[in-house]
């Protein structure tokens, strides 16, 4: 790119994405309240997403359905359907990959673009909008894209404006615009980080503008600099395409139904998890050696335990091996609402060196036989014959996303 040009930054972001790809394959949605859930069977299951007109309605994520129905009656509520959503982001990357090869992914629906070669600035509004009119047309998907010098103003701008915005944020106007905004509303301030800046009277983003780096360093670390110079239009780091490549972490978790203390239950979606992991790492032809157990209880109190291998894994009979331990360990056997399994310190395969002493290579050698054969039968029966589990908890959905899928547009 060319030396000292002003950088010309897209964020893009689907409009309540998952509802709208629901849209777009059953047309007799539109028009009507929907939403996504875990479990529409469940009077206790979910909301992941809804449309527009559910919005309207008062239906919000993570609500659940029986309050979501109480609010709107006629809501109509649908699984969520994963490759769906998988191929839809593909092909939305595809054509932002067509106009530059800055593209960043940073989730299945949202990505940062730098245009700054790809038109000249007088031109840049028409670009945004010749983009989302393609987007709508060929995929029948709305977006609202936020323009700007830097990554931070322009994901800032793009959700000014919903469903189908185009927004425009300089630096200039960041006192006018972002200043009267309350400091939780800015991105990269969660709920625990805005009540310990309201701690020391920083409610607003002008607030935290003008606040004292030490004060800031010292209640948040480097981080409250780093977020004093956002909430100043100051962000340095560049759309980087490669950034999706360097994830450290494949993990997977899921809502259950209903708060449980069934172990049964609760070890059968954690083997689900597992697996699913190990699906996921198999993709990437990666290995790992730190495996996290995250539980949250009922209560949305949510702790999470790791531990540290001295070698690398891949298997799921090895990382549910190591996150059965850690439940043994710390479940304190109150009611559980959420769990999640991941693989953490992550490396691909071609990048580790395995080195087998004298008393494992034999015991590895042996699994190896075992676990290509279970590949093989795996791939002529379809299910692993000798992975048993509930059939009600295997088919729940997975309702988290991580990087490890999102290049999947460049295949």
């Amino acid at each position: 790119m060319k030396g000292n040009k002003a950088r010309i930054i897209f964020h893009l972001d689907m409009n309540s994405f998952y509802a709208s790809v629901e849209m777009t394959y059953n047309q007799a949605f539109k028009g009507k309240p929907l939403a996504v859930a875990g479990n529409p069977e469940e009077r206790r299951g979910i909301i992941i997403t809804s449309n527009y007109e559910a919005r309207a309605k008062g239906v919000k994520t993570t609500m659940p359905i029986w309050q979501a129905r109480k609010l709107c009656p006629e809501l109509i509520v649908v699984r969520p359907t994963f490759e769906r959503y998988r191929f839809a982001s593909r092909e939305i990357f595809k054509i932002l990959y067509s106009i530059t090869p800055y593209v960043e992914p940073v989730s299945i629906d949202e990505g940062y673009m730098d245009v700054t070669d790809a038109t000249e600035p007088k031109d840049t509004l028409q670009l945004a909008e010749k983009l989302q009119l393609k987007i709508k047309k060929e995929l029948d998907l709305p977006c609202s894209i936020g323009i700007a010098p830097n990554k931070f103003l322009a994901k800032m701008a793009s959700d000014m404006k919903k469903p189908m915005g185009i927004t425009v944020l300089r630096k200039r106007d960041v006192p006018e615009k972002l200043w009267p905004l309350a400091v939780g509303e800015m991105y990269g301030v969660g709920k625990k980080t805005a009540e310990k800046l309201n701690t020391i009277e920083i409610e607003t983003i002008g607030d935290l503008a003008l606040a004292d780096v030490y004060q800031l360093k010292q209640l948040l670390g480097i981080n409250g600099e780093r977020l004093k110079n956002r909430a100043n239009g100051i962000d340095l780091r560049p759309v980087d395409p490669d950034a999706v490549n360097e994830f450290k972490s494949i993990g997977s978790s899921e809502t259950l139904p209903m708060d449980t203390t069934d172990e049964s239950e609760i070890r059968g979606l954690l083997s689900s998890l597992a697996e699913n992991v190990e699906i996921r790492m198999k993709r990437k032809q990666a290995a790992g050696r730190s495996i996290q157990l995250t539980i949250r209880y009922h209560d949305r109190k949510t702790i999470t335990r790791s531990k540290k291998l001295p070698n690398f894994i891949e298997k799921k009979e090895d990382i549910l091996q190591v996150v059965f331990e850690l439940f043994e360990t710390h479940w304190n056997q109150e009611p559980i609402r959420l769990l999640g399994v991941t693989v953490q310190d992550i490396e691909e395969k071609q990048n580790i060196v395995q080195q087998l002493d004298l008393f494992t290579y034999k015991k590895d050698a042996e699994k190896e036989k075992l676990y290509s054969a279970i590949d093989k039968l795996t791939q002529k029966f379809g299910k692993s014959p000798f992975v048993e589990i509930k059939e009600d908890i295997n088919q729940q959905p997975r309702t988290s996303f991580q990087k490890d899928f999102l290049d999947d547009f460049k295949k």
